[in-house]
């Protein structure tokens, strides 16, 4: 198809694939004709009560074109309202398509190219012909239709909309495109997006160069190379059981690919220097799998991969670390590639391995070869192992990296979902084309709610049952009818879909002496009772009491680690939150205490008065400083010292082994404004 076309050398070529099928053939004539690539999205309007009757269609573009089969319209009777109705409800489904699928990308426009429009094949031909239609609308040159089989009668009626018409097998008797190939199965929107990708890198013309940067991960400072492309679909993490694994060059030919591909890329070091140099060190698989998690963590408290499906790569014994990291972080990681390593090192927690795990060995590796097939019987999981036929455990004959790097590139891909893909609430529907007003848009979105006392009130919001974080906030904020609904849809999701935090807009020390409460634990003596400043309603009401009281008698039939936490987000009593970091560090670290005290001291106003310098503290142990002219010398901070509780590394933890789309199950209310990460005390 490719030679045909370049034949023909089309002046200015723009390609278009009709996704999905389209897109492996568009991708190599792109390749050919060394042509930019694009997707021409087209969507079908049914006919009332008969939508697989098509009445139209609607292709996406800077300016969406609409094309309506008269016929069936005379023969339905549809009036303008219902094709309006209908032509919007496709545009935002093509909008959240192209974003699936293209991300950022600016679309390629036709005017003045030749615009070569191209399908694996053609049986009705509908699809083909509103897309031919609208790309001549929107201005192409001259139109190409590429498609490598189709039945005569079809290709008669499309060569009235194409200036030509490339067709290898035009068919006479024609039963259905698949019995021309040899594989014809239903390509994925992964595979759909992996091809797009690695066709834009290899062309050169991704929207942006990749974000790299050079990382550190507490608490050790652990050295690792970041690579983050545009709109990633996912995040690879690399780890190798000695000091050097981001320099080794097959890690990085394998990223590299991944990268290309739309993956970020983390190559980790997961030992220092000199834990390097003494090789006892790595065989240490549990120190090794620590080191991954505190990784893990770090892409956790990371905004721009935060959100991301995460995949593990590990090579040598660094995959036995791979597969606990695995064991340990469930539902977190998506998938697992090992390459010439040693997984059996996991032992009896691979049957606790729930992702997707693919061992890549090589043909003359006997003895690694026969360790992975011990532990491939051990884990429970979606498994495969793949051989490299005259491989070594290096992987340095000519191909076998090759091989390794397309076998872990198709496994990611398959695995590791888009984004896009992941289970979250519908958004509410935006605004597609100009022809529709923002009231227009919010009244299509809105829906009735149940009365407050209708038991499916809070049922209507078990489609938020997989977010990550749901936000509750109304306009009626400070009303009863607030505080009963926001208690109405916590229960249910608390109940119902495994929510375990509650994060309110309040002081956080106040919140801590309910959490206490909810969850059973001692009571601790205040100065001063909880929410007992301004804002007092806001917290101190009967509706919040009733709450509190669900939270306490839920929790009570639940054991510590599985009751439900209740935790603070503000700082509305700074001195208070102050004397509270350092009553903890006092207990557990008091040389971090008083370097905590030092470095509070800058946050409380300094008074003149008669020719003296004083500041009022909540505590008096927090004055370090001492009269203008006679400071003493102030102690360096202790390296690596915590202000972060037992609370909170816990959260975190748990944090950090839920899936993307789930992890922490976490109800916060309002406003969120903070961001945690753990730092270890030395």
């Amino acid at each position: 198809m490719a030679a045909k076309l370049a034949a023909l050398a089309p002046d200015r070529p723009l390609v278009y694939a009709l996704p999905r099928g389209g897109v492996p053939v568009a991708v190599e004539i792109a390749r050919a004709l060394r042509a930019p690539l694009d997707l021409i999205l087209v969507r079908k309007i049914g006919a009332p009560g008969a939508a697989e009757v098509a009445l139209g269609a609607v292709v996406e573009g800077k300016s969406p074109e609409t094309v309506i089969n008269e016929d069936v319209r005379k023969a339905t009777g549809v009036d303008d309202a219902y094709l309006e109705r209908a032509r919007q409800h496709e545009l935002i489904e093509l909008e959240r398509r192209r974003a699936q699928y293209l991300g950022s990308r600016t679309r390629l426009e036709p005017t003045g190219h030749t615009a070569i429009v191209v399908d694996d094949g053609l049986a009705t031909g509908a699809t083909a012909k509103a897309a031919l239609i609208a790309i001549k609308r929107q201005g192409a040159e001259k139109i190409i239709l590429a498609i490598p089989v189709a039945p005569e009668e079809t290709l008669a009626e499309l060569r009235r909309h194409a200036d030509i018409v490339v067709c290898l097998h035009p068919a006479t008797n024609f039963t259905r495109v698949g019995a021309f190939y040899s594989d014809f199965h239903q390509l994925t929107d992964e595979e759909t997006i992996g091809l797009l990708r690695q066709e834009w890198a290899e062309a050169g013309s991704t929207a942006s160069d990749p974000d790299r940067r050079r990382i550190a991960v507490p608490p050790l400072g652990l050295v690792g190379d970041l690579c983050v492309p545009p709109d990633p679909r996912g995040i690879i993490l690399f780890a190798h059981g000695s000091g050097s694994s981001r320099l080794s060059p097959r890690n990085i030919a394998v990223a590299d690919r991944l990268n290309s591909e739309g993956f970020a890329t983390l190559l980790l070091d997961l030992l220092t220097a000199d834990e390097a140099n003494d090789r006892r060190n790595i065989f240490d698989i549990p120190l090794l799998d620590e080191r991954r998690l505190e990784a893990a963590i770090w892409i956790g408290a990371e905004p721009d991969i935060a959100d991301l499906p995460l995949g593990l790569f590990g090579a040598s014994t660094g995959a036995g670390a791979a597969m606990l990291a695995a064991a340990e972080l469930q539902g977190r990681v998506a998938a697992v590639v090992s390459r010439g390593g040693r997984p059996d090192l996991a032992g009896p927690r691979l049957a606790e391995v729930k992702a997707p795990t693919l061992f890549i060995v090589g043909g003359d590796d006997q003895e690694v070869r026969a360790l992975n097939r011990k532990a491939l019987a051990s884990l429970q999981c979606d498994k495969l192992l793949r051989v490299v036929p005259n491989a070594t455990n290096l992987f340095e004959e000519p191909g076998a990296l090759e091989a390794v790097t397309e076998l872990a590139s198709a496994w990611f891909q398959h695995h590791l979902p888009p984004p896009a893909q992941v289970r979250t609430p519908a958004p509410v529907e935006r605004q597609a084309a100009a022809s529709i007003s923002t009231a227009a848009a919010l009244r299509a979105a809105a829906e009735p709610l149940p009365s407050l006392e209708n038991p499916e009130f809070s049922a209507t919001f078990d489609r938020f049952a997989e977010a990550r974080v749901v936000l509750l906030g109304e306009a009626s904020h400070g009303t009863s009818e607030f505080y009963r609904a926001r208690a109405a849809i916590t229960r249910r999701l608390i109940e119902r879909h495994g929510f375990t935090i509650v994060a309110v807009e309040a002081d956080w020390p106040d919140a801590a002496s309910i959490d206490r409460y909810v969850r059973q634990r001692p009571h601790r003596a205040v100065t001063s009772a909880p929410f007992s400043r301004f804002p007092t309603w806001m917290w101190r009401n009967k509706d919040v009491d009733a709450f509190v009281r669900f939270l306490r008698d839920h929790n009570a039939a639940r054991l510590p680690d599985q009751r439900v936490g209740f935790y603070g987000l503000d700082l509305y009593n700074m001195t208070a939150s102050i004397a509270a970091v350092l009553a903890y560090l006092d207990r557990i670290d008091p040389q971090a205490a008083t370097v905590a005290r030092e470095r509070y001291a800058c946050l409380f106003a300094l008074v003149a008065r008669a020719g003296r310098l004083w500041t009022r503290f909540a505590d008096p142990r927090l004055c370090t400083m001492r009269a203008a002219g006679n400071a003493h010398p102030r102690r360096p901070p202790a390296k690596g010292t915590s202000v972060c509780t037992p609370e909170w590394r816990r959260l975190l933890r748990r944090n950090a082994k839920r899936p993307s789309g789930g992890r922490c199950r976490t109800l916060l209310s309002d406003h969120v404004f903070w961001r945690a990460r753990i730092v270890e005390p030395t």
